[in-house]
């Protein structure tokens, strides 16, 4: 009986550790997809004011919108607007994938409000690009 007792003791332990092990590589997992790197490139664009750089990170759909949206602007405009309108501290929290198409739920923070954003991501020729992002306060 002792036996049994030490055995189950022993197994509900390591599944313990499993499952915290499992929860802690989850969340570190969504930085390794292709969809996380393609955002993070977007945000690296973002952060060094490179225009181009950007406009390669966005989707053809999304590139289309938003240079209809800022017609007349200049580069340097449209980034610092850019950069303005993105929050700061992203953490990527989890990714769903559906074929070609991701959704990156992310968190940070806009004037020192904490917030809750989802990224649309779609794959074209291979690669991951970056849809809309949408962001609201955290409830």
């Amino acid at each position: 009986m002792r036996t049994v007792t030490r055995v189950s003791l022993v197994l509900a332990i390591c599944l313990g550790f499993s499952l915290a092990a499992l929860a802690a590589g989850g969340r570190q997992d969504v930085e390794a997809t292709p969809q996380a790197k393609a955002y993070r490139a977007a945000l690296k664009a973002i952060a060094a004011g490179d225009f181009e750089a950007y406009k390669k990170a966005l989707s053809s759909a999304t590139l289309k919108q938003m240079e209809e949206q800022t017609k007349g602007k200049s580069s340097k405009e449209v980034m610092e607007f850019v950069k303005m309108m993105s929050p700061a501290d992203q953490k990527l929290t989890s990714v769903k994938v559906d074929g070609k198409k991701a959704t990156l739920m992310a968190s940070g923070k806009m004037d020192g409000q904490a917030m809750n954003g989802s990224i649309s991501m779609e794959e074209e020729s291979g690669q991951w690009k970056v849809g809309q992002p949408s962001w609201q306060p955290a409830k």
